[in-house]
């Protein structure tokens, strides 16, 4: 990983709070989904964040160990989903034993990655015929609206989550086979301080100067009052949707 994309994957710790509270969870379908193979419930949440997975891992009977490497997120965590085992560590360096877990789920992070090197290691704490699962919350830019929000983003340099690619990645890997992928509709109810606080916590605007940083996050202020899909309503819908690919470990 390039300096700057790391500064921007260490930026998270300063806006946990912000990310916990606008960032959008997962439906509970995505997550039984991804686990419907899996041969027991003891399940990694590798680089967890604040829990925004990990509380739907739980949710749905399963044993959650959250591995995160940033404490700020770890205290998060914490507060939020106390049944997970909390572990300090990354992807590349998963603190667990071999044959640890029966799935590891990952949650809009996988692009943080050293991907090779993370899919080696998960491969190596999955039990026999353990599972990986990779998700992500993308915008559905059939609303015009939407499309607004990413050209004011794009405007920035975000990081796209190229899922395509990272698609690409697990199908290469010689450790895992049978890949496939599902999308969920999961729209999350926003206004216009959510949208704000859900601009801070990406990496972008948390590694920017404070004025160009500023200046973005009033310029979606803006499109929520002005545009006419959003002018005058207290609260709208962010259209996400969820995006999980699952694949099992060959032995």
């Amino acid at each position: 990983m390039s300096e700057s994309l790391s500064r921007r994957a260490r930026s998270f710790g300063s806006v946990a709070d912000l990310y916990r509270e606008s960032r959008p969870g997962y439906p509970l379908a995505a997550i039984e989904w991804a686990l419907e193979h899996a041969p027991g419930r003891d399940v990694l949440d590798l680089a967890a964040g604040t829990g925004k997975l990990t509380e739907v891992i739980a949710a749905a009977g399963f044993r959650v160990t959250a591995v995160e490497p940033l404490e700020e997120m770890r205290r998060e965590l914490a507060r939020t989903v106390p049944a997970a085992t909390l572990l300090s560590g990354s992807a590349e360096q998963i603190p667990l034993p071999d044959g640890a877990v029966d799935a590891v789920l990952v949650g809009q992070a996988f692009h943080w990655f050293d991907q090779s090197r993370a899919l080696d290691e998960m491969a190596r704490v999955l039990r026999p015929g353990g599972v990986v699962g990779l998700l992500w919350n993308l915008r559905d830019e059939s609303e015009e609206w939407a499309q607004r929000v990413t050209e004011l983003l794009d405007a920035v340099d975000v990081v796209s989550s190229g899922v395509e690619e990272e698609a690409e990645v697990l199908v290469a890997h010689q450790r895992f086979d049978g890949v496939e992928h599902r999308t969920w509709s999961n729209p999350v109810e926003f206004d216009r301080d959510r949208l704000q606080a859900w601009a801070r916590s990406t990496s972008i605007i948390a590694t920017m100067e404070p004025g160009p940083a500023e200046a973005t996050v009033a310029a979606l202020a803006h499109l929520a009052d002005s545009h006419p899909q959003l002018r005058g309503r207290g609260t709208f819908e962010m259209p996400y949707v969820t995006f999980a690919l699952r694949a099992r470990r060959n032995d």
